[in-house]
């Protein structure tokens, strides 16, 4: 599994799983320069440098998040390279290492494993969820409880039409265009994915609610699933802001594009 690396080293590559709290970050990926704003990858490339690489560390992430977002489970590659008299980092004491020497709590090495040279953590992905939890029963979103309001998004409403929702999100099922529903700036060679699954269902109650909030607040939650998603694709897709009507734009959107004069092949 190894690989040559400068004169006298040899390079290990990694998978590694890591999960984070994306409150205090500008998203997964690094910021570059003098720029204020970090990104999770700053926090494990700086992590990765006490392990005395040869050649400098980088974190190839399979998956991109925006800012404030979480993740119960994000994978990136690395490569290590070490003197050629040192046997590579085994998964465990890699894990271990990265893990002491991150300075931030909020980010966690969940696992390691070694992989051959020419794994991409980004490419090799066959899956991706994104899960979003909805809150309604209170006006305003410093109304929640404060252990959920990074967590979850409050709505403006009491209640939902969800047989709407469901209807909707069932439209966007299947392998579709949807350049309709990326932001500007999408580097994507092609907008065309598969949504292999979408749902819109009833949350379970937050454990840290008082009985009095238990009775008003009622948690949802939207999950989306494909192997790969365009920029912001599922921003764009998912219902934060007006719910049920930016569900029927949606709908309204898809159908429009998908007449019969618009339709493509095989859709």
């Amino acid at each position: 599994m190894g690989l040559a690396g400068t004169a006298g080293s040899a390079c290990t590559r990694y998978l590694v799983f890591f999960q984070y709290l994306g409150t205090d970050f500008n998203g997964v990926a690094a910021i570059r320069g003098a720029q204020r704003a970090v990104g999770v990858q700053n926090f494990l490339e700086e992590a990765a440098e006490r392990l005395k690489s040869v050649e400098q560390v980088k974190f190839t992430v399979s998956s991109r998040t925006d800012a404030g977002v979480h993740a119960l489970s994000n994978a990136a590659h690395l490569d290590i390279h070490r003197r050629s008299d040192q046997p590579p980092f085994s998964p465990e004491v890699l894990t271990q290492a990265l893990n002491t020497h991150l300075r931030h709590p909020a980010i966690r090495v969940l696992q390691a494993f070694q992989v051959p040279s020419d794994f991409h953590a980004r490419h090799a992905a066959t899956s991706r969820t994104y899960l979003y939890r909805l809150a309604t029963g209170c006006t305003r979103h410093d109304q929640l409880p404060v252990f959920e309001q990074n967590l979850c998004w409050a709505l403006q409403t009491d209640c939902l039409d969800v047989a709407a929702m469901q209807e909707a999100a069932q439209h966007l099922l299947g392998t579709h265009d949807f350049s309709a529903f990326q932001s500007a700036g999408s580097p994507a060679a092609s907008t065309v994915r598969t949504l292999r699954h979408v749902s819109v269902s009833p949350g379970p109650a937050s454990p840290f609610l008082l009985p009095q909030e238990c009775r008003k607040l009622q948690f949802w939650t939207l999950e989306f699933e494909s192997q790969s998603f365009l920029y912001r694709q599922v921003l764009l897709l998912h219902p934060a802001g007006s719910t049920v009507w930016k569900l029927q734009m949606i709908l309204d959107t898809w159908l429009r594009l998908h007449q019969p004069h618009h339709s493509r092949p095989g859709y």
